[in-house]
């Protein structure tokens, strides 16, 4: 790249310019970033402005260094909106949504995720899940099964070697009934289950204490350089070092007064058996 500074309008051409110099197709590189080759080629003819995301999945296809990742993505950061619409993701398909979650938690050896409003996708079952995406506005029901399909195989890298993996939740969520209480039971089983797998630690917030800070959203960092905020109307990524450093900061309030272990579980359990008949409750 040498030493010419990128601006927005060349972001797309030099994008380009690296993919033929790797010797990749579009369609190759478009697979790899779990996007279509159509948005792939807009963005490398100036027709699509890419979001901070978008690139960051393509320069990970392409296998660039560190050091040309960040000169683009400093771009990008400063430049380009890190805003994402639910409506426009709604109206690519929500399961396209699911996947290029799935590519960016592909290149992520720590995830850290606090939720005050949902079991996290990684952590939910199917049925759950199922309700989740049925909650208004509603998705029609075969877009709803693809999504809910693609949020499963998600799952798979909770059981990937090199990989860890925090999970933070708020115990009310574990209250609320998004779906029926025999579906959320089984929900909360699951995670007493996965809580015991070795490289995935998850803690609960207890109601019973002093809250450290609001739960006004749910993120995930992706180790220290990238994080999703989830906002009523859109998906907010951003890469900024301080914007990372306050939610990292935030995280580790919720994870300090959060319960885990044997003390989760019981905690977890408890709430689960409310959820279930008297003559099936342990």
């Amino acid at each position: 790249m040498g030493a010419t500074p990128l601006t927005t309008d060349s972001i797309g051409r030099a994008l380009r310019a690296l993919r033929e110099t790797s010797g990749l197709t579009g369609d190759v590189v478009a697979r790899r970033a779990s996007m279509s080759a159509g948005k792939l080629s807009k963005i490398e003819n100036g027709r699509t402005l890419p979001n901070v995301q978008d690139v960051d999945l393509v320069l990970s296809a392409l296998g660039v260094s560190a050091e040309v990742k960040d000169q683009f993505l400093a771009t990008a950061r400063a430049e380009v909106t890190e805003a994402t619409a639910w409506r426009l993701l709604r109206r690519m398909g929500p399961w396209k949504h699911q996947n290029a979650i799935k590519a960016i938690e592909a290149n992520t050896t720590l995830l850290r995720l606090f939720q005050g409003q949902l079991v996290p996708g990684l952590l939910q079952t199917p049925e759950y899940a199922t309700a989740v995406f049925s909650l208004p506005p509603a998705l029609p029901e075969e877009t709803r099964a693809r999504t809910v399909a693609a949020r499963m195989e998600r799952q798979a890298t909770l059981y990937e070697p090199g990989r860890s993996f925090h999970f933070v939740i708020c115990e009310h969520v574990l209250r609320w009934l998004v779906c029926e209480p025999a579906v959320m039971a089984v929900q909360l089983d699951r995670l007493v289950s996965l809580s015991r797998l070795p490289d995935v630690t998850i803690g609960v917030v207890p109601l019973a204490g002093r809250m450290p800070d609001f739960p006004m959203t749910c993120f995930s960092m992706h180790d220290d350089r990238l994080v999703l905020v989830e906002t009523f109307h859109s998906q907010v990524t951003t890469r900024d070092p301080k914007d990372v450093q306050t939610y990292v900061d935030t995280f580790e309030r919720f994870a300090a007064v959060a319960l885990y272990g044997d003390h989760m579980r019981a905690l977890v359990e408890s709430i689960r058996d409310g959820f279930l008949p008297q003559q099936e409750r342990i």
